[in-house]
């Protein structure tokens, strides 16, 4: 082969990586301005573990900054928050201040007890309706309780219309029962029955700690009642994806917090949130996160 021809080859093969590269420079930017569009909504479930408690080094006031920070990090517009007491949502918002709460506490309809909130970014949406309901046979009468759960239990949810994209939706935000399978059985059927009696047919999101994994009976029935895993439509399932890890990091546990979403919306990620800051975890819950398209 004569030098001209091989410059010829070089030259062709330098011009050929040049093109691939920048083809696949291209495709990289698209496919992540498509994965990061401003329209899109990131959701986080958190359970950020009862404030009121002696966890020793893992209290309240030694990791309220770890949670925060974890928050900022994925920087949410729509936040189901469990177990959080109302000091403990007024820290948060001092984080946050785009961000308003939606929700009462659990004991009375007002401040008292835990809330399952819903914290939004109010500068993106606005509030057309919004309810708490007890999972009770009385879902209307703050405080109530049956079904075998020694612990009321509620779910907060609100209407909202996107600024952005003018589209209107349901979010639900909840906390069954630790103990009682008849309660979260009973608490889905409940919560499937509120969500099918709305007015209008609208996207829905559901976060929550639902305290069981994906093959319980109460987790097969939001399933079944049209509702989609988020987290399952992008893992495969493993070993280590558990939620809930008692302050020690463990992931081997079951994935008891969740976010679904109705047919109508596209998951574009959805994920398990595992900081850790100097050895210490800012909640006893992993959250929960998804980014989704209308």
């Amino acid at each position: 082969m004569n030098n001209k021809r091989l410059s010829r080859l070089v030259q062709f093969a330098i011009s050929s990586f040049l093109l691939l590269f920048l083809i696949t420079t291209v495709l990289t930017q698209y496919t992540f301005a498509q994965k990061n569009s401003s329209h899109d909504i990131k959701v986080m479930s958190f359970n950020i573990r009862l404030g009121v408690v002696d966890d020793g080094e893992n209290s309240w006031k030694y990791r309220n900054e770890f949670l925060c920070q974890t928050i900022k990090k994925f920087n949410p517009e729509l936040l189901g928050l469990q177990e959080a007491f109302l000091f403990q949502i007024d820290e948060i918002l001092k984080h946050f201040p785009n961000m308003a709460l939606m929700g009462v506490g659990r004991d009375d309809g007002k401040q008292g007890g835990e809330y399952s909130c819903i914290l939004y970014d109010k500068t993106r949406f606005n509030v057309d309706t919004t309810e708490t309901f007890w999972f009770s046979d009385t879902p209307n009468i703050p405080g109530s309780k049956h079904w075998g759960n020694n612990i009321t239990r509620i779910c907060t949810w609100a209407k909202f219309t996107d600024s952005k994209t003018k589209k209107k939706f349901y979010y639900y935000n909840v906390h069954l029962d630790h103990e009682s399978q008849p309660s979260r059985e009973k608490s889905t059927e409940l919560l499937l029955a509120k969500i099918n009696k709305q007015k209008e047919i609208l996207p829905t999101i559901l976060t929550g700690d639902f305290n069981c994994e994906e093959e319980n009976p109460a987790i097969r029935t939001i399933l079944s009642g049209g509702l989609t895993d988020t987290y399952r439509i992008k893992n495969k399932k493993i070993k280590e994806e558990g939620t809930f890890h008692a302050f020690n990091g463990n992931k081997d546990g079951e994935r008891i917090d969740f976010v679904f979403t109705s047919k109508q919306i596209k998951t574009k990620q959805s994920g398990i949130i595992r900081d850790s800051y100097n050895g210490k975890f800012p909640s006893d819950h992993f959250p929960v996160i998804a980014v989704l398209e209308m």
